[in-house]
């Protein structure tokens, strides 16, 4: 696990493929072992809780991804960007992962944590997302690292109280600005989204001027097809969010 996170922790580099290249048929074998974990292989071990852990109501996954703003992004390079850091079953399991990661506001450049029910990758085309959409809302520089634990502690114990609804969360660090997202499965049930709004108004402890924004899923993707260049399949910036204050 140490590993996983030194790899994460020297990401900026962007070299770590061609300081391999010269083991061809090695790189080919561990490449498409990481293919094959990050597509959610059948043939990967279940993840359970331990003996004597508090497990989660679900197995959620963490994801990082990092990409060079401005440059246009398809959906299948978006889609090997994104790198799965590990699935958990318990709150044991969670803080092992956790206690290990670069806070947000440590990170740099253009770079996002995602955490994501088991199973659902962090794209809008993914089947549990397509019908979905996000609460976004925009934060000064500093209040990243804070918002973003208590956004994830409260999804992983069940506050927003929805059902099956919750998909992930995202938080997503760029150079003027950092921003957080929580994601659903149905836009069309405003009872729902209303519901995720106060919670996360609540559990982010946000001032009453506050303004947030939902956005579908597929109205993302309409904006991706009309501004190729804006933004990548699945990335969480958006020029039409709001500061919070």
């Amino acid at each position: 696990m140490n590993n996983k996170f030194d790899a994460l922790k020297d990401d900026d580099s962007g070299d770590h493929d061609q300081n391999e290249e010269n083991s061809t048929q090695k790189d080919g074998e561990k490449e498409k072992t990481e293919r094959d974990k990050s597509q959610g292989s059948s043939k990967r071990k279940a993840v359970v809780p331990g003996p004597a852990e508090h497990p989660l109501q679900y197995n959620y996954t963490f994801w990082y991804s990092r990409r060079t703003p401005g440059r246009p992004t398809s959906s299948q390079s978006y889609e090997q960007n994104i790198k799965q850091i590990g699935t958990f079953a318990s709150v044991e399991q969670f803080w092992r992962f956790y206690s290990h990661m670069v806070r947000p506001g440590d990170l740099t450049g253009h770079s996002d944590f995602h955490l994501f029910k088991e199973g659902i990758k962090p794209m809008w085309e993914d089947d549990a997302n397509k019908n979905g959409g996000k609460w976004i809302i925009r934060l000064r520089k500093g209040l990243a690292s804070r918002c973003w634990e208590n956004l994830i502690l409260a999804m992983l114990g069940e506050q927003f109280m929805v059902g099956e609804e919750i998909c992930g969360a995202v938080v997503s660090v760029r150079f003027q600005e950092d921003i957080i997202s929580i994601w659903n499965k149905t836009a069309s049930d405003q009872a729902t989204t209303a519901r995720i709004r106060d919670t996360l108004r609540r559990v982010l402890n946000l001032p009453p001027n506050t303004i947030m924004e939902y956005k579908t899923h597929t109205d993302s993707i309409k904006s991706l097809i009309m501004q190729p260049d804006l933004q990548p399949p699945g990335d969480h910036q958006d020029k039409t969010w709001h500061r919070a204050t």
